[in-house]
């Protein structure tokens, strides 16, 4: 089993908290991680129907048959459960680490607990394996395997093809956490909605042309990006806008949460075509961001990360502020040093000033002491993060 790097935020979070949140897309590996930090926990999941049945049937008795230290997987599919969880946590004040609950659906389950739980709960949200972890297990491959297999961690410990993964993964968990939110009517323009989501990935998100590339109104777009964000699928990149002015856009970017999830949409099958496909730049970039969100979010720190654009299409990749200052990174799949990569960044830090740091994120070797910026190999983005102080 690899060891996640968010165990001891999750941790450190139970001695403090009466109740820990753990959150994330389906197969990231959040019940292992409770199982993993809380072994001692009775475990119980409410997919199970027997379960589901037994705490729908009858709150009151259901905590009685299964006290505190608890974890409660899948609690968004029963969130009147947290008023129960509020009571039994409010009868023991000085009581940490009572329930570990896990969920899938962000709204439901933030909902519920921002009405029950407020003060009561640490939340954590844990997404799929990140490079660092993988490492650590001496697990090493190369880019394009990294951006094929993706990062489920089931993928890994049963060494599945990415293609069997991720085509259940679509059938199973997408359609059905997708229709507990909101019943889609047309499965077929939903799963258009998909493909042609993926051929975006890294872009300008732009509602108007994929309603038109798929022949629904706007806005049923934005609703089924929104389900896509409230289930983990895709992650929203915002636009940093300080007082700028008009000189810079304010549309967000998405990003596939799982890597190989995309390229599986994308209709990439053999590892071999990911470097020759039109959207190998925007595949590497999602990749690299989605380490980011990881480094931060494993640390249970707010991923407080941006990119940049201004009116001419000038654009930094990602932006991470600290301090009032602004670190930059461009994002390059080359594996060979360009003085040319840092144009973007050197333009964007005239423009606002305030620019602590410049770092060009590839696929080659480390160079930290360049002229106008430092060059980190991708795996090594999390030590350059720490390094800025931004972890």
């Amino acid at each position: 089993m690899i060891r996640r790097e968010a165990a001891e935020y999750v941790g450190r979070m139970a001695g403090s908290f009466p109740v820990v949140s753990i959150t994330g897309p389906r197969q990231s590996g959040k019940t292992t991680l409770a199982k993993a930090v809380f072994p001692d926990y009775e475990y119980l999941n409410l997919e199970n129907p027997d379960t589901f049945h037994e705490a729908l049937a009858d709150g009151a008795s259901f905590f009685r048959n299964h006290p505190p230290p608890l974890i409660l997987d899948e609690v968004q599919r029963l969130p009147e459960l947290l008023s129960r969880i509020q009571v039994a946590v409010d009868a023991e004040p000085h009581g940490k680490g009572m329930f570990i609950l896990t969920g899938s659906h962000q709204p439901s389950l933030r909902e519920g607990i921002s009405q029950s739980l407020a003060g009561r709960v640490a939340m954590a949200t844990l997404f799929p394996l990140s490079i660092s972890e993988l490492a650590a297990v001496g697990w090493t491959q190369s880019r394009e395997a990294f951006l094929f297999n993706g990062f489920m961690p089931r993928l890994y410990d049963e060494r599945l093809a990415p293609f069997d993964v991720f085509e259940n993964y679509l059938a199973t968990y997408v359609e059905r956490d997708v229709n507990q939110i909101a019943n889609i009517r047309n499965r077929r323009e939903f799963n258009l909605f998909l493909r042609v989501l993926a051929g975006r990935a890294g872009q300008l998100v732009n509602f108007q042309s994929i309603a038109n590339d798929i022949g629904v109104s706007m806005p049923t777009v934005k609703g089924w990006v929104s389900i896509l964000e409230a289930c983990f699928i895709v992650t929203i990149l915002p636009c940093y806008y300080r007082n700028f002015g008009k000189r810079f856009v304010k549309a967000p970017k998405l990003y596939f949460t799982d890597v190989g999830l995309l390229v599986h949409l994308l209709g990439i099958r053999e590892q071999s075509q990911i470097v020759r496909d039109p959207l190998f730049g925007e595949i590497f970039e999602n990749m690299v961001v989605m380490e980011a969100f990881k480094a931060k979010l494993n640390r249970g720190l707010p991923p407080d990360l941006y990119f940049i654009r201004d009116r001419s299409g000038t654009e930094v990749d990602l932006v991470a502020e600290h301090g009032r200052k602004l670190h930059l990174f461009e994002i390059k799949a080359a594996a060979s040093y360009s003085a040319d990569f840092t144009k973007n960044m050197d333009r964007i830090s005239t423009a606002i000033g305030d620019v602590a740091s410049k770092t060009v994120i590839y696929s080659g070797k480390d160079l930290p002491n360049g002229k106008s910026a430092g060059y980190f190999h991708f795996a090594s983005l999390p030590r350059r993060m720490k390094d800025l102080s931004l972890l």
